[in-house]
């Protein structure tokens, strides 16, 4: 019903800069939160950062100050801004939507297939 794909990982420096993207597509009525997670190996799955569909914005502390998100509520689209890349940033990315399908559905959660960053010298 509704799919999400990622764009724009990655190989880069350390103290280099990447933008993710991510568009939503399907049966979409509206989309209320979104947001990237991330997923390095043999670590759980962590929060980004978020978007509500007001535009509030929430960060993990490892990365404030260097990841900015943003979205296109037009489009259906959410970006990640990443500055300043540390090797911990290595993972695989993965955008997140909270979609109602209809004017009765309160939400679900979407995931993307994630995109892989790394940052290495």
């Amino acid at each position: 019903q509704v799919q999400l794909v990622e764009s724009g990982g990655g190989l880069v420096q350390p103290g280099g800069s990447l933008r993710l993207s991510c568009t939503a597509s399907g049966r979409i009525f509206s989309i209320n939160a979104m947001g990237w997670y991330r997923q390095a190996p043999g670590k759980q799955r962590e929060l980004v950062a978020l978007i509500t569909s007001s535009r509030s914005k929430n960060y993990a502390d490892a990365v404030k100050d260097r990841f900015t998100i943003s979205r296109d509520n037009a489009k259906n689209m959410v970006y990640l801004q990443m500055d300043s890349l540390k090797p911990e940033d290595t993972a695989v990315y993965y955008c997140n939507a909270e979609v109602r399908t209809s004017l009765r559905s309160s939400g679900n959660n979407y995931w993307g297939q994630g995109t892989q960053v790394t940052v290495s010298s």
